[in-house]
């Protein structure tokens, strides 16, 4: 993840539009895997499912297969499966006329202690028409193959400085008659790097690319690579018809910039439908540089691109301004729980008609005298053992919403319990118990109106926020998915934006889920209430029990897909630390 986006023909979010929500400091929780799922098995004494490792590739004396100039290598790894069949992991770049290539582009692997996983090495000499290609869309057999090497995953990690070098042979490890080279791995663990700094970026005076409006530009920020290019580590969402633009700050972290002195590009393009972005100019500066003109509230103007064979670079009208640089600590989200971060559930259970009469089979609510867990019952017991395990006093607001309490008019908050006063009950046995009690004394009613559940669980988590706890809520809404009050939820939602609280909604039943896909707001428009109010973040997320059980996702990994970012892109917004560093 980060603030990197393929080109995407067609839309801004190909560039890190508009809608595209997701933010280089929101990814710096880790790329990759989860490590909130991670931790979660963890701590509970299981073998974790993975370790993230990088590795780095380098070569010694290959085989020079060029007349004129020498090899131009690139490395491809594939992992060999249990029927033999080869996995392909990643490929590096392409460096040039050279024998002895350290490559830059990393290769990910997951690695697995309990099983034995093959690595395949092969080394390719990429033909001078292909290098403009990306090396994916490359077909290996129109290259040179220039050797292959293996080993287990095993051997590298257990190597001391987790280094191997491996003798380079022919295909399928036939030694070679004469020496083919040699090809060093370096392991190490993947971890998101802390160091970070924040930037906003303006420009003015941009040269128009657009005949009858104005351009709409957007940056792509670069960093030098030892091949002599430039990769492409960052890029704003689009301005519309500004010639003048300002864009949402960005959030670069040391792994991507390397060092404050590695050279970074910085291109401004015009978007354009076709894919095809016209570059209005670009500027070459480092980071330590980009800080010395945020400190003398300098700029730096634009050139454009050398053309024929004088090589001439013009200097442009085009100024690029920083109107804040801020060097910050990224901390991930496990540091936030590791430290004593606590988070606080809280469950909300539909008592609406729409899930059938409880004495009926058919019924989401049906007690099977067979013992036989209902759809309510099979998501507070599935995704309880989830939640309870990240709340550390196991005590939690239950309500139920939709149904008529004893005595007592249609409630759309009501405490599950059948207390008066207290909402809370203890763990899930706590809640399993509260609900059955009261699918015997709450008559399904509706309409189902989430408005009120989600305003209550705020107004715990605004009051928690005024004593200033070290807590963030989550508030798990188990429905059938008929909503009647879809604006009032919106607006509940976007005012619930700022609070230390995240929506969890699990759909149970086979109804039509549409509306709940509109609350989670995944396809990157951020919700807007009545009044035009735009919410701050993005703090619901969806998940249909039937895609679990039908074994797409696990719970866990459902549950805790979109937490951490939510919870991340909260305290880093109000710049709170984990605890021990407060």
């Amino acid at each position: 993840m980060g603030n990197c986006f393929s080109d995407i023909e067609g839309g801004q979010q190909a560039v890190g539009g508009r809608a595209q929500a997701t933010t280089s400091a929101a990814a710096a929780a880790g790329d990759g895997p989860n490590d909130a799922v991670d931790y979660f098995f963890r701590a509970r004494g299981e073998q974790a499912l993975f370790t993230p490792i990088q590795l780095s590739l380098s070569a010694s004396k290959l085989l020079d297969r060029d007349f004129t100039s020498k090899s131009d290598p690139m490395a491809v790894v594939y992992m060999k499966k249990r029927d033999g069949k080869l996995e392909e992991l990643g490929r590096t770049e392409v460096i040039m006329n050279n024998l002895d290539p350290i490559w830059i582009q990393k290769i990910n692997v997951t690695y697995q202690f309990e099983i034995v996983q093959p690595l395949i090495f092969r080394v390719y000499d990429v033909d001078t028409k292909y290098h403009n290609l990306p090396v994916k869309t490359l077909k290996l057999e129109d290259q040179d193959f220039l050797g292959e090497a293996s080993c287990v995953v095993s051997e590298i990690v257990t190597k001391r400085n987790q280094t191997i070098t491996l003798n380079i042979n022919n295909i399928n490890g036939q030694i070679s008659s004469r020496k083919m080279g040699t090809l060093t791995v370096q392991s190490e663990e993947t971890v998101a790097s802390r160091n970070a700094v924040e930037i906003t970026f303006r420009c003015s005076a941009l040269q128009n690319k657009d005949l009858f409006s104005k351009s709409d530009p957007f940056l792509r920020i670069s960093r030098a690579i030892e091949s002599g290019g430039f990769l492409p580590i960052c890029k704003t969402e689009v301005v519309n018809n500004n010639l003048n633009p300002t864009w949402r700050p960005v959030c670069l972290t040391m792994q991507q910039f390397i060092s404050k002195e590695n050279p970074l590009m910085i291109e401004c393009f015009d978007f354009d439908t076709s894919g095809k972005h016209p570059l209005i100019g670009k500027v070459q500066k480092s980071m330590a540089e980009l800080e010395t003109l945020y400190q003398s509230k300098a700029s730096a103007h634009f050139i454009s691109p050398s053309s024929g064979f004088r090589h001439h670079e013009k200097v442009l009208k085009g100024e690029i301004f920083v109107d804040r640089y801020e060097e910050k600590q990224l901390y991930s989200f496990l540091d936030y729980v590791s430290s004593g971060f606590e988070l606080s559930f809280m469950v909300a259970v539909d008592f609406t008609a729409s899930n059938g009469n409880p004495r009926n089979a058919n019924s989401l609510h049906y007690i099977d005298p067979s013992g036989q867990r209902n759809a309510y019952q099979q998501a507070i017991m599935e995704i309880g053992e989830v939640i309870q395990f990240y709340d550390s006093d196991r005590r939690f607001p239950a309500w139920g919403f939709g149904g008529r309490i004893p005595n007592a008019s249609v409630s759309h908050c009501f405490n599950l319990n059948g207390s008066v006063s207290d909402c809370e009950v203890e763990g899930v046995e706590g809640i399993m118990g509260a609900y059955t009690s009261a699918l015997y004394n709450v008559a399904l009613a509706g309409p189902t109106l989430f408005g009120p559940v989600i305003n209550k669980a705020a107004d715990i988590a605004g009051h928690s926020l005024s004593q200033h706890h070290a807590k963030y809520y989550v508030l798990l809404i188990i429905t059938d998915g008929v909503v009647s009050d879809l604006q009032e939820t919106i607006n509940s939602i976007v005012r619930a934006s700022d609070l230390p609280l995240s929506i969890l909604i699990v759909g149970v039943g086979g109804a039509d889920f549409k509306d709940m896909e509109i609350l989670d707001a995944d396809k990157g428009q951020r919700l807007e209430c009545s009044t035009g109010r735009i919410a701050t973040r993005d703090i619901v997320q969806f998940v249909p029990m039937r895609e679990i059980h039908r074994g797409e996702i696990s719970v866990v990994q459902a549950l805790l897909e979109e937490l951490p970012s939510q919870f991340l892109t909260y305290v880093r917004s109000r710049d709170i630390k984990p605890l021990n560093l407060s």
